[in-house]
C-alpha cells in the first residue's frame, strides 16, 4: 500500500525519507502550503516585547521556524519566558532554535499532542496578571487563549506565517488520479484538517470508502470520516508510529480478506 504524505513540502520531504527508511512506500503530495506573512513588523514588535511574556506558545514547527526567522540579530530568548509546545515536532524545532530549559511540552505519554496536553503541564501555575503570546498562522484555535484568560492572563496573538493552497504538479496530479482509481491501494497521512478540506476541493467526486486515512489527531480523524474515508486510524505524530500503524492496518485488512474469501472447493474422486 502506498502512503501519501500531505504535509507542507518542506516537512513532507524528511517524513517521506524517514518512512521509506522504515520500509514504507511513501510519497509526498503537499496539500497545504506555508509562506511568510506579508508584513513582518508585528513579529519584530513581538521579539522586542518577548521578555514581558510569561509564556510564548507555538502552535507548530512552522510557527517556530517563521518566528525565529524574524529574530533580530542581537536577540536572545529571555530567561524568564516559557516556550510552549503542543507536540514532538514543535518541541524539536524549539530545541533546534535554542530555547533550552524554557521549553514546556506535553508529557511523553499524553493521550494526544495538542493545546490541551500542553495545558496539563501549565495549569498548576498562577496566571493572574501574566501575559502570554500565541504564535500561529493567520488564524487557528482559540482554546488555550480562552483557558488562560479565564485564569486571569492577558493573551496576544501574532501571525508568523500564512497558509496557501499549492497546485499539484504533473507528478502530483498523476498520484491523485492513481489514488482515486485504486483507493484501496493507497493510504493518506493527514496532519491537518485543512489538508483534508483541500483534498475534497481537489477531488470533489472521489469515493474514498475503500481508502485508509491515518490522522495525527482526533479532530483530523473526524474530518477524514466526514470526507468519506472508510477506514480512519489515529496515529502518533512520529514516522515510526505512522509506519507501525500502517503495518497494523494492512495486516488487519489482510485478515479481513482471508475471512471473506470462499473456502476451497472439494470435488469427488469417485468414478
Amino acid at each position: 500500500m502506498r502512503l501519501i504524505v500531505t504535509r507542507p513540502a518542506a516537512q513532507a520531504a524528511p517524513w517521506v525519507a524517514a518512512l521509506r527508511a522504515a520500509g514504507v512506500d511513501a510519497v509526498a503530495l503537499p496539500l497545504i502550503g506555508i509562506a511568510p506573512v506579508d508584513d513582518a513588523a508585528p513579529l519584530q514588535r513581538a521579539w522586542g516585547a518577548l521578555a514581558s511574556y510569561a509564556l510564548v506558545m507555538f502552535v507548530s514547527a512552522n510557527a517556530v521556524q517563521h518566528f525565529f526567522a524574524a529574530r533580530p540579530a542581537d536577540a536572545a530568548w529571555p530567561p524568564g519566558t516559557l516556550a510552549g509546545s503542543p507536540g514532538p515536532g514543535t518541541s524539536a524545532a524549539l530545541r533546534a532554535a535554542g530555547v533550552g530549559d524554557a521549553l514546556v511540552e506535553p508529557a511523553p505519554d499524553a493521550p494526544a499532542f495538542d493545546s490541551e496536553a500542553l495545558w496539563a503541564r501549565l495549569q498548576s501555575r498562577d496566571w493572574t496578571g501574566r501575559r502570554a503570546l500565541i504564535v500561529r498562522g493567520e488564524d487557528g484555535r482559540d482554546w488555550l487563549a480562552q483557558v488562560l484568560r479565564a485564569r486571569g492572563a492577558a493573551v496576544d496573538f501574532v501571525a508568523a506565517y500564512r497558509r496557501c493552497a499549492p497546485a499539484p504538479d504533473a507528478d502530483g496530479r498523476a498520484l491523485l488520479a492513481a489514488a482515486q482509481a485504486q483507493p484501496a491501494g493507497h493510504a493518506w497521512l493527514f496532519s491537518s484538517s485543512e489538508a483534508v478540506a483541500r483534498l475534497r476541493a481537489l477531488a470533489p467526486a472521489a469515493d474514498w470508502a475503500a481508502a485508509l486515512a491515518l490522522a495525527t489527531h482526533g479532530r483530523i480523524a473526524d474530518a477524514a470520516r466526514a470526507a468519506g474515508f472508510g477506514r480512519v486510524v489515529a496515529v502518533g505524530p512520529q514516522p515510526a508510529a505512522v509506519a507501525a500503524a500502517l503495518a497494523a492496518a494492512q495486516a488487519d485488512a489482510g485478515r479481513d480478506s482471508d475471512r471473506a474469501a470462499p473456502g476451497p472447493s472439494i470435488q469427488s474422486t469417485r468414478p
